[in-house]
């Protein structure tokens, strides 16, 4: 009897190709989806874009600048720069880099003081050389701390005579100071060494010259770091899971809700209602309407527990919320009435929906911070609502910006809820003509 009963639900299986079919696609995609995240190569840390700001102009400084910017690891901008790489305004200034940062131009921006390439290296406990101002956004932990090291590393690379003359100063003033010989010799060698490192120059950009050492010492520059965005914010991260997980959950609920129409069709409701005076279009804007509002109530609940619970600023920032919840909300219903219209029965719902959602919540950054994958898949996941609703809501909570400034976000999500119901409503037809 057990096998009969095994036979059986095999049978039904086989009989409902799409879902066996999908049943089997879960977890290769699944599998395909970490593979590229996590797998594409040994050094899976995406580049970083940094903002240089060079008030200096000493030779130390212009040094450590290109040094950054021959690093593989960084992205260096000087000048705002457009989708295409080209420069789109003046050089940044402390003030504007700082904006840039708050604005999620950059994660990090550093601020190369005057009076940096009289002491450029930090050698020694009297050195007073300036510090160079480190700005980041807190939400990345991995830029600041990358960026930092970074710069260690080019100091000891790009600024070897800075090095060898502060450590000459600092060794004189605990021995009493050197002789007039022992100053010629030194003056002499930091010369040889300054030339040495001409000519690498000059060999670097002929494109002739070694690749630089990877070995880097630390704590060779002061460097003085700062929270610009989110120092002060409670618990700051949890507004970010609460958007994060509440969009996966809503693409959740929305096709569920839309399933709705394939148990109608099994029972032969549908069509009754088909044959009343109910158009297809006015059932699946009607089905939609009430998906848009249990997603957006399921929002504000997920929020407002946030606030009671874990102190989100939710009153604060009602009117973005608002937008943005409504917004997503409707994104995500007409792609919950996509899901239902393309399939036949629950089964098949049910596999797509979570081959879909899973996938496009690893992409866009539900399940972790999109800043952790590689280049090529942060890209990826604006193929996604997920990373869409995510950054409109870190916009709202995080960097406390305007609601005007929500309309790159809200466009899309509501140009890509638009077109999801055209689709859906065109795979519906199906249902009138049977």
């Amino acid at each position: 009897m057990i096998l009969n009963v095994a036979r059986t639900a095999l049978l039904g299986l086989r009989r409902d190709r799409g879902a066996l079919a999908l049943s089997f696609a879960l977890p290769i995609a699944f599998f395909t989806v970490f593979a590229l995240i996590f797998g594409g190569s040994r050094d899976t840390t995406p580049r970083v874009t940094l903002i240089v700001v060079d008030e200096d102009k000493s030779e130390a400084s212009q040094e450590l600048v290109r040094a950054l910017e021959r690093d593989n690891s960084l992205w260096v901008h000087r000048t705002p720069v457009t989708k295409k790489g080209e420069p789109s305004g003046p050089e940044y200034t402390a003030a504007t880099a700082e904006a840039a940062v708050r604005a999620g131009d950059a994660p990090v921006a550093i601020v190369i003081p005057q009076g940096y390439g009289q002491n450029p290296v930090a050698f020694g406990p009297s050195s007073k050389g300036a510090q160079i101002q480190l700005l980041y956004d807190a939400s990345d932990q991995v830029a600041p701390q990358l960026v930092n090291g970074l710069l260690q590393k080019a100091a000891m690379t790009s600024m070897p005579a800075s090095l060898a003359e502060q450590g000459m100063k600092v060794s004189g003033e605990y021995i009493g100071g050197y002789t007039a010989e022992q100053t010629r010799r030194m003056q002499q060698n930091l010369a040889d060494l300054r030339a040495a490192v001409a000519r690498r120059e000059a060999e670097r950009r002929s494109g002739t010259a070694p690749g630089d050492d990877e070995g880097a010492g630390g704590g060779v520059i002061a460097v003085n770091r700062r929270a610009v965005v989110g120092e002060n914010k409670p618990n700051p991260m949890i507004a970010f899971y609460a958007a994060a997980f509440g969009v996966m959950f809503l693409m959740w609920t929305s096709s569920g809700t839309a399933g709705a129409l394939l148990d109608e069709a099994e029972s032969g409701t549908l069509d009754r209602v088909l044959s009343s005076r109910v158009s297809m279009s006015t059932l699946l804007a009607g089905k939609m309407t009430f998906a848009i509002l249990l997603a957006f109530t399921q929002l504000v609940v997920m929020f407002v527990f946030g606030w009671l619970v874990f102190r989100v600023d939710l009153p604060h920032h009602i009117p973005g919320f608002v937008v943005m919840g409504l917004s997503t909300s409707f994104a995500v219903a007409a792609f919950g009435m996509l899901l239902a219209s393309l399939c036949h029965t629950r089964a098949q719902l049910a596999a797509l929906s979570t081959l879909v959602i899973m996938t496009m919540s690893v992409v866009g950054g539900s399940m972790f911070p999109r800043y952790f994958m590689p280049e090529a898949m942060q890209k990826a996941g604006l193929l996604t609502i997920n990373a869409w609703a995510i950054d409109g809501f870190t916009k709202v909570f995080w960097r406390d910006l305007p609601v005007m400034d929500l309309w790159p976000q809200v466009s899309v999500l509501l140009a890509v809820g638009v077109a999801l119901f055209l689709i859906a409503r065109r795979v519906a037809r199906r249902w009138e003509v049977a």
